[in-house]
């Protein structure tokens, strides 16, 4: 049996190039249910982050780890070349798909990140980076 970065993915419908960051997320919350960390020190959304949750968010049916009240939110920026300095915060799949259709027709290299926040407590955690159309080498 041979080992080779494509054979563990055989199947798997992520794209190559995605960072998951549950593991850290997992770090975290352990360090703070130990005591280690304040909820103040983790629950610490930027103001302009709270508001794209409340106003360009996806809605997921996780209760928050922090708070247990409320459902965590999904935000998810955009950057690449042809984008804003401070990205683009995008509110649906359909915006997603017409970004990613963009990226590969002028073939450029856009970044996705994907934030998980609490609209409530403010907790707010980096869920995933992934190429949104990478570029090849032609």
């Amino acid at each position: 049996m041979s080992f080779s970065p494509g054979s563990t993915s055989a199947g798997d419908h992520r794209a190559a190039g995605t960072v998951d960051y549950r593991l850290a997320r997992r770090a975290v919350l352990a360090e703070y249910r130990k005591g280690r960390l304040s909820q103040s020190e983790i629950c610490d959304a930027h103001p302009e982050l709270r508001r794209a949750a409340q106003l360009y968010s996806r809605p997921t049916t996780e209760p928050c780890p922090i708070c247990a009240d409320h459902e965590l939110v999904l935000v998810t920026y955009v950057f690449g070349p042809t984008l804003p300095a401070f990205g683009r915060c995008v509110a649906t799949l359909k915006e997603l798909s017409s970004l990613t259709k963009s990226a590969r027709r002028h073939k450029q290299p856009f970044t996705c990140y994907v934030v998980e926040v609490c609209p409530a407590c403010s907790w707010n955690h980096l869920a995933k980076v992934f190429p949104l159309a990478p570029v090849r080498p032609e």
